[in-house]
């Protein structure tokens, strides 16, 4: 058994503050070019420098302040390395023997600086010329009898005029196959948003928190994973507005926050807190959280009428909503017994929430995945809305819905038309302005991307950034699915699982990046990103690339897309990168909100998008708000997993270290969970380890429980003792990814459901078992 000192130490500060500092500090060092690294950082998301390429957080005009938090820090560092990867790293190491290094390691070499093509003859990658690989490409997309046999991926980082560009090369080419990473994380959000409110996207500013009474926080992590986040609920609790947050973990950054940028809270080594209430309720118990809210609010509006007064905001309901009597009856039905239970709080706990959100004019409700990865992910989000729909809190200020999106454009990509599923406006609009016919079967996205390429119905698979093999789910599956492909296409700028998983021919074409400057045929370019409060703004990169072998992704996009369609082109490709206006003015012409495009984005801090439903016009069928009724769940778990239930049996959520960002491993430290040098944890609650025999830092297996057959396991994770409910357990992604049945999704969405996997748990006793911490 390990000495559990060695990678697990309690961290006691707050978050931001210091220990950011710190960190920050050793990754420019780590970087080895620290002086050229922090001359870029005070460039990020600021009006003549770059947006940051982690997260989608909004930003407040601050003109003296720097504008990146430790993990924008640490991806700016990552990207922004000296480190190449070229040929000669290729023809020393195998695939075969890259396939051993962990995801760390993989990353860590640093930039990819020209194409190359992999040889199986000799597992080796070996260089091309882009010419040629765009003619390979070109060739295996031709000779597709049917185009659906082709899937255009996306990653959130890809920018408007990329996204806008890659959607139409392939719908030009004649899918809309677009597996996408909002199909992995937010697309309960998509779904849930447009059902109820007809759009999906949030309806909050980020100035709408200044005026905000109450804010209820739901399944999110923002000291990990949208840290800019924190400056904004602190400024909150410091107006005396209140926070009442919901997650299954206790989170530093949910409890108290250093800002960085205030001196005095700096010198005295004082924090603020980041909530005014802290609850944890069971893993998916935030459906059956929210009907209590729901419950009580019912009880004290029938006692406010006897007085003559009222709770619910009558007027709006009457005007803007249709389905409440219904919902308010689904509600009364709903037993105390199953809410606490499934919820984990008591009765009396949700009662002060109740209070609080009555006491409340202006409420604004933001989640993230810990509410959109479960079987009934849409449904809780629906009764989010319905929270919100009872007092008017929606279309006011101070008020409103925020899912807190994931990667810094998975938004504008949706935005640009990275949608299997198109409207028919969109396809309407894209027709009459590029004059050709695109396709209106609806594609595939990520799960059944991954389904088509086990049936050998998908040939050829190109991805505009992400890393496909490790984050999806059923890792072995994906895996399997992904040799079935002739060809397999990485838009890259570092070396990841997905350029060693691959196909039976594979490319990897080395691109841009955020801080990259992008030297075209007219000068220097900028792209354009969208943030999760539906701001437009320009990035424009401020180093020179490591080699003139690195393409911009929409050049890599035009050359694909000429090789493949020549003369059947909508648009002549060469013009279009030459001057990026071209592709913005294609996008004014097609998408709605971006009039003057490019006159627009030369302020300072870009332009509203704006949001129908932040204007209470409600773009439903029924034109109005709609209400839905869903019966809570039976269970957490879906139907497939619960045959196998025992009293051993735990619920796993899939988390992200402080070190990460998706599936990049900056480092091997969680330090606002005390994990230091290592990421094969489970953290459990004390109670666990006793009743089920386990020891604190013992060495232990996960098997998930799924009635297909196929044992799906990981080996080799050490226990921590941690403040998590019992019955649940936590446990990083993508190393935890093969224990997510690929047909373990979300009603509606089919988002993976990565936060509700149910495992039991083993002693694990091989003693040949290697640490992942690679020799760098």
């Amino acid at each position: 058994m390990s000495n559990q000192d060695d990678y697990y130490t309690p961290y006691n500060g707050p978050a931001g503050g210091w220990g950011a500092l710190k960190a920050t500090a050793e990754h420019l060092i780590k970087s080895k070019n620290a002086t050229r690294n922090i001359n870029t950082l005070l460039k990020t998301n600021q009006p003549k420098g770059f947006d940051c390429p982690g997260c989608a957080w909004g930003e407040k005009h601050h003109p003296t302040k720097f504008r990146f938090c430790e993990n924008g820090a640490k991806a700016v560092n990552w990207e922004a390395t000296s480190r190449t990867v070229d040929a000669s790293f290729f023809s020393k190491y195998s695939v075969s023997w890259l396939k051993t290094q962990n995801d760390y390691f993989l990353e860590h070499q640093g930039r990819l600086t020209e194409p190359m093509r992999y040889n199986a003859k000799t597992d080796h990658y070996e260089a091309i010329s882009w010419d040629d690989a765009f003619k390979l490409i070109a060739q295996r997309l031709k000779a597709q009898a049917d185009p659906n046999s082709a899937a255009f991926y996306t990653s959130g980082r890809a920018s408007n005029e990329a996204a806008y560009l890659y959607q139409l090369f392939a719908r030009a080419y004649g899918t809309n196959n677009f597996p996408d990473c909002s199909n992995m994380c937010h697309e309960a959000s998509g779904y849930g948003l447009i059902s109820s409110i007809g759009i999906g996207k949030g309806t909050v500013t980020i100035d709408d928190f200044d005026s905000a009474d109450a804010v209820f926080v739901f399944g999110q992590n923002p000291g990990t994973n949208h840290p800019r986040m924190l400056e904004t609920l602190k400024s909150v609790v410091e107006r005396g507005a209140k926070i009442i947050t919901f997650n299954n973990l206790k989170e530093r950054g949910l409890e108290r926050f250093q800002n960085p940028q205030d001196k005095l809270e700096m010198i005295v080594n004082g924090s603020k807190p980041t909530h005014t209430d802290y609850f944890c309720p069971k893993i998916g118990g935030d459906m059956a959280v929210v009907r209590g809210i729901v419950k009580v609010l019912i009880s004290m509006e029938e006692a406010a009428q006897k007085q003559g007064n009222a709770i619910f905001d009558h007027d709006f309901i009457n005007q803007h909503t249709e389905g409440l009597e219904a919902y308010l009856e689904q509600v009364k039905q709903t037993s105390w017994q199953q809410i606490t239970q499934q919820s984990g709080l008591s009765q009396q706990q949700i009662h002060h929430c109740a209070e609080v959100y009555a006491n409340s004019d202006r409420v604004i409700a933001t989640w993230a995945m810990g509410i959109t990865q479960h079987h009934h992910s849409v449904a809780t989000i629906h009764e989010i809305v319905n929270l919100l729909a009872l007092r008017g809190n929606i279309g006011k200020p101070g008020a409103g819905a925020c899912p807190v999106r994931g990667h810094s454009n998975v938004q504008g990509d949706r935005t640009m038309g990275i949608n299997e599923n198109p409207s028919a406006a969109f396809l309407s609009a894209l027709e009459k302005h590029h004059q050709f016919t695109p396709p209106t079967k609806p594609g595939l996205a990520v799960v059944e991307t991954i389904e088509a390429m086990q049936q050998g119905k998908i040939k050829v698979f190109i991805a505009l950034g992400g890393n496909f093999a490790a984050a999806t789910p059923d890792t072995k599956a994906t895996v399997a699915a992904l040799k079935q492909c002739e060809l397999t296409v990485q838009i890259s700028t570092k070396l990841n699982r997905s350029h060693l998983d691959i196909g039976q021919d594979a490319l990897i074409l080395p691109c841009l990046g955020r801080t990259d400057i992008d030297h075209q045929a007219d000068g220097i370019q900028k792209v354009t990103v969208e943030d999760s409060f539906s701001m437009v703004h320009a990035s424009g990169g401020v180093l020179e690339p490591l080699s003139d072998q690195m393409k911009s992704e929409p050049a890599i996009i035009a050359g694909m897309a000429a090789a493949t369609l020549g003369e059947n082109s909508p648009i002549d490709w060469q013009a279009a990168i030459s001057n990026y206006n071209t592709i913005r003015d294609h996008i004014e012409a097609v998408i709605p909100g971006f009039k003057d495009f490019n006159q627009r984005i030369l302020t300072d801090d870009g332009f509203y998008l704006g949001n129908s439903a932040g204007e209470r016009k409600w773009n439903t069928p029924s034109g109005k708000l709609n209400l839905h009724t869903h019966k809570l769940p039976e269970s957490i778990l879906p139907m497939q997993a619960r045959g196998q239930l025992s009293e051993r049996t735990l619920v796993l959520q899939t988390l992200r270290s402080h070190d990460q960002y998706n599936t990049t491993i900056y480092g091997m430290n969680d330090r606002y969970r005390g994990i230091k040098n290592e990421r094969d944890v489970v953290f459990m609650n004390p109670k666990d380890i006793e009743r089920l025999g386990f020891t604190n830092g013992q060495t232990v297996s996960l098997r998930a429980l799924w009635n297909d057959g196929v044992e799906r396991k990981v080996n080799g994770f050490k226990v921590v003792a941690y403040d998590i409910p019992a019955g649940n357990i936590a446990a990083y992604y993508p190393e935890t990814n093969p224990l997510v049945p690929l047909n373990s999704y979300g009603e509606f969405s089919h988002t993976p459901t990565s936060k509700s996997i149910a495992v039991e748990l083993s002693v694990y006793q091989d003693p040949t078992k290697i640490s992942t911490v690679a020799a760098i």
